[in-house]
Order: C-alpha cells, then sequence, then structure tokens
C-alpha cells in the first residue's frame, strides 16, 4: 500500500545506508558560486563506493529481507548504477544477486558488476525487454525483485541524502536540485525536507527529452512516454513510478528542464570546482541551479545540488567538452555567405574583431559564393546579435546555429568535399598560436591574389592550434610564397601530396 508522506520521516531516519554508503561531504563550488553570485553547495554522491546515491536505496532495501529471501537470492533489471548497487548490497548480506541487462550494455558496467560478485544475464535490446525477462525469472525462481525507484524502503534510502544535507548546513538553504529519472531520488529528499524545512524549495530537474516526470505531473497521472533521449542515460526513463509520482506531484515546487549543453557545461563547472568528472545524468542538478539562477535574477542565495552520479563512459568526453563551451553560452555557431572574391574573408575577420575564432571550416564549391562554418566566442547571447547586426550592414548574411543540433552534431563535421575546378591548390597544415589576432596575422602577410580555398580550425584548448589552409598559388609565385610561410613564422607542413587530401578534398575524384 502507498506510504503517507508524513511517514516517511520515520522510514528515512531508520533506513540502514552506512553499512555500505559513506556520508557525502556537501562542498562549496567556488567557481560557479562566484559566477552566479550565489552559494552553490555541492553533494558528493559520486564519492559513493559505486560512484552513485543508488546503493543508498538498494542497501536500505536489501537489509529488510528475511533470512529465507536473501538464500533465494535477489534480482533486477538495469544497466547502470541501480545495478552496481544491487551488486554491492547483495556481496554485503551474503546473498546471490542477478542482474539482467540488456545486451547493448557497455561491457565497462557490466565488468562494474561482475567485480562487485554480482551476476549478469544479458537480454533483449533495451531496458523494457531485460525488464520483462526479470519478472519472468521472478515467477520461476522465486528470488526477490529489487526495484530502482518505485519502492518505499528505496526511495526512504535516497532520503537519508536530504537528513544528511540539513545535518551538515544548518544555516538557511532556499533550494536544493535534484536530477529525476524514475523519481526515487526526488520523492525521497522533498519527503525529508518538506517536513523538516518546508521553506525549502525542492526542484527536479529533467533533461528536455527525457521529461516523463514533468508531463505526468502537467497532466495529473503518469505518462509513458514514446521515446527518451539517452545522452543522460541514467535518467532516460519512460514512465515514471507510482509512489514517486505521488510524492513528487505533492511536494516538488517545480521541475526545471535543461538540454544537453546546458548539461555538458555543468560537467565543466563541476570539474574546474572539484577535478571530478560527473556523468550526465549527474550533473543534471548543477545545470538545473544554474538556469533557476539566471531566470530569477538571484544573488546571495545558497543553492544545494546533489551531484548524484559519476559513472561516465571515457568515450563521451570529447562529445561533453565539444558541447560545453555552447551551454555556457561562451560560443556561438554562425553560417555566413560572403562573395568569393579576394579580400572578402579578410573583411569578414574585420567585422569579427579581437573575438576568439574557435573553429573555422570553409571549402571552395561556387565561384561566386561562398558558405563558412564558423565558431566565435562570445559573452553572451546577445554578442551574437550584433555579430548578424554587423555582418548585415556589411552585405554579409549571417544565420545563427547556435541552437541548431544537426548543425552541431553533423555539418560542422562535413563541410568540404572536392573541388574540381581549382587550380594551382597547396594545402599547408599550421599550428598557429592560440591567441587574438593570429588570423589577422596570417592574412595580413599573405598576398590577396592568393585565394584561400579551404580553411579548417578547431580550439581544442592547448596553447596553439591545428589549422589546415588551402591555397590557390600559381607556380610563378612558389619563391613568394615561400618567403610568405618563412616570415609568418608558424609552424608549417605541406599537405598537398597527402593521399587523404587527394582522396577526400582534392580537384578531382582519385
Amino acid at each position: 500500500m502507498p506510504t503517507p508522506p508524513t511517514d516517511y520521516l520515520e522510514r528515512i531516519l531508520t533506513s540502514r545506508v552506512y553499512d555500505v554508503a559513506i556520508e557525502s561531504p556537501l562542498d562549496i563550488a567556488p567557481n560557479l558560486s562566484r559566477r552566479t553570485r550565489n552559494t552553490i553547495l555541492l553533494k558528493r554522491e559520486d564519492l559513493q563506493p559505486v560512484f552513485s546515491f543508488k546503493l543508498r536505496g538498494a542497501y536500505n532495501k536489501m537489509s529488510k529481507l528475511t533470512p529465507e529471501q536473501r538464500q533465494q537470492g535477489v534480482i533486477t533489471a538495469s544497466a547502470g548504477n541501480h545495478a552496481q548497487g544491487v551488486a554491492l548490497s547483495a556481496s554485503k548480506i551474503g546473498c546471490e544477486a542477478t542482474i539482467v541487462m540488456p545486451v547493448t550494455t557497455p561491457q565497462v558496467k557490466i565488468d562494474g558488476v561482475l567485480s562487485r560478485g554480482g551476476k549478469v544475464v544479458l537480454f533483449g535490446e533495451s531496458y523494457s525487454d531485460a525488464y520483462q525477462h526479470a519478472m519472468e525469472l521472478v515467477a520461476t525462481s522465486g528470488k526477490v525483485y529489487i526495484p530502482p525507484f518505485d519502492d518505499p524502503d528505496v526511495i526512504a534510502g535516497q532520503g537519508t541524502i536530504a537528513m544528511e544535507i540539513l545535518r551538515q548546513h544548518p544555516d538557511p538553504i532556499d533550494a536544493v536540485f535534484v536530477a529525476i529519472g524514475g523519481g526515487g531520488l526526488a520523492a525521497g529528499v522533498a519527503s525529508y525536507i518538506k517536513r523538516l524545512k518546508p521553506e525549502i524549495k525542492v526542484i527536479g530537474v529533467q533533461p528536455v527529452d527525457s521529461d516523463a516526470m514533468r508531463q505526468s505531473i502537467a497532466a495529473g497521472h503518469r505518462v509513458e512516454l514514446k521515446d527518451v533521449g539517452l545522452f543522460a542515460d541514467g535518467v532516460a526513463v519512460k514512465l515514471v513510478g507510482e509512489e514517486t509520482f505521488r510524492l513528487c506531484r505533492e511536494l516538488l515546487d517545480e521541475i526545471i528542464l535543461v538540454d544537453t549543453d546546458a548539461i555538458c557545461a555543468a560537467i565543466k563547472d563541476i570539474f574546474e570546482d572539484t577535478r571530478a568528472i560527473t556523468e550526465p545524468a549527474g550533473a543534471l542538478a548543477v545545470a538545473g541551479a544554474k538556469a533557476y539562477a539566471e531566470r530569477e535574477h538571484c544573488e546571495g542565495r545558497t543553492l544545494v545540488a546533489i551531484n548524484c552520479g559519476a559513472n561516465m563512459n571515457f568515450d563521451r568526453l570529447r562529445h561533453v567538452s565539444e558541447r560545453s563551451e555552447l551551454g555556457e553560452r561562451r560560443e556561438a555557431i554562425i553560417a555566413v555567405s560572403i562573395p568569393e572574391t579576394p579580400g572578402s574573408f579578410k573583411k569578414f575577420c574585420n567585422i569579427i574583431g579581437q573575438r576568439n575564432i574557435t573553429e573555422f571550416n570553409y571549402r571552395f564549391a561556387d565561384p561566386k559564393l561562398a558558405h563558412v562554418f564558423v565558431g566565435i566566442q562570445i559573452s553572451g547571447r546577445e554578442d551574437v546579435e550584433r555579430i548578424i547586426d554587423a555582418l548585415k550592414t556589411e552585405d554579409l548574411e549571417g544565420i545563427d546555429l547556435t541552437d541548431n543540433e544537426m548543425a552541431k552534431l553533423h555539418i560542422r563535421h562535413l563541410v568540404g568535399g572536392h573541388a574540381p575546378q581549382l587550380q594551382d591548390e597547396r594545402v599547408l597544415r599550421f599550428e598557429f598560436p592560440e591567441r587574438p589576432g593570429a588570423l589577422k596575422r596570417f592574412l595580413d602577410a599573405m598576398r590577396t591574389e592568393w585565394n584561400i580555398s579551404l580553411f579548417h580550425y578547431r580550439n581544442h584548448g592547448a596553447d596553439y592550434g591545428r589549422v589546415l589552409v588551402g591555397i590557390q598559388v600559381p607556380a610563378a609565385d612558389n619563391e613568394a610564397f615561400q618567403h610568405f610561410i618563412d616570415t609568418l613564422g608558424y609552424p608549417c607542413n605541406e599537405e598537398t601530396d597527402n593521399p587523404a587530401y587527394k582522396l577526400f578534398l582534392g580537384k578531382t575524384l582519385r
């Protein structure tokens, strides 16, 4: 039977979690606090033994098993943090744990379960397939199913995080931000805080493409999503729990939605303050706190964000780094059309001025009009409007692609191709010093009659930038061109005979 919200106080106070969990620290985020002009405190659940809060609820549920149930063993379906929490808890209480995982589960997560003594069963292509198979095994084996979120004991175990927050910070707190997937963490935290400190706002945070709880609360009943975004896979839940829905609907003050760029920016913020790398779901609360502070224009408040997990796949870091600057509104992506005439490129750069160019993609394609894909460091969204207006003043068309998902994910890496009409093209790979004015110096030193036919650059955070440039240089100008290279002083390698250039970018198909 559903448990009344008031009963959760006793459940949380009597939860058994510290046989496996630590009381995670509540640390200030100094850089983030300074930038937002608020005190941002991070509840470091990423420091738990399984790098996630999930072991709290799993162990609290499993600690209540009878000797007979322990003898039978437990089972769950999970492809992530809950699986590792169940495996560790089972090893602690001395029972067998079977974890049903989709066949698509990354090996690192399978290894995490196996290393903690869990038995892995791979079944199906999705979590739903794995869950159905787990239920079949429960029916035939007699094992006890350990739910990931929709259970009073699991909810109460997660609620011990709120108990620690109020004990660790007895001074006033304005709001606590918590990620929502199935809702177990948010329900537990809200149940405790709203009973003891109802003046503290408890604000849920969800990705824009995985907002089952927000849609359910808006509709007044549980809404099952057809699809969910998988970037923040730790909260990619199509249908929230019955009990978690009831508690979140009654107790949460609001739910804030954030996009992928904002999540990536939050991961970077956490890293800069803690040197820890959280998973996307683990950074949701920080992204929500930042969005709230910006929306409310608040200063001097105390905001707590629960860093709920750090099981990050290493191969995602490239994507996170790529998108974090966009999420911080420190970079804009703009498509610019300029006349394909000598001097136009320099004219464009003069409009950009001293702003740092973070990426530049261009390939000759049309004899009259050039289309340039450029990333520019900005100080805020209003800076983009100023750039677009300045381009219009010079009769250049600019389109803001900063919020264009296809452009950010794909087009930026596909600009280019063969240019069969080009003559005398030479391709060189430069190392530009990573400082404002480096590109302008290059253009000032180059003869205006030498046409730039290809340009690709991306800032990677080093003290120099790697740039690939194609320049049309008549054979009669080879000596003068070499003098330009020598006096420029930038490290350079000629790549005109590189087979990769000939195959993908050269004058003719080979």
